[in-house]
């Protein structure tokens, strides 16, 4: 699964593919925005790096189906 994060005042944003289901990533994101949440949002990668990202600079958090590399032409 493809993980896109926007950061507030950087110019790219982070993408990384991650093993954790759509549901674990949102309840790291839901529990890490929430009042009296943590203060960072920490997800994994699929290599287990770890990507931690300070709560309050998150702009936001794209979720999406891994879509293979398209390679050549496409069919007529």
């Amino acid at each position: 699964m493809e993980v896109k994060i926007g950061v507030q005042h950087a110019p790219r944003e982070i993408v990384f593919e991650s093993k954790q289901s759509p549901e674990e990533v949102e309840s790291a994101v839901s529990a890490a925005l929430a009042d009296g949440g943590s203060n960072v949002l920490n997800l994994e990668d699929e290599h287990g790096r770890k990507i931690l990202v300070p709560a309050d600079r998150v702009a936001y958090v794209e979720i999406a189906e891994h879509s293979g590399r398209k390679v050549g032409f496409g069919t007529i």
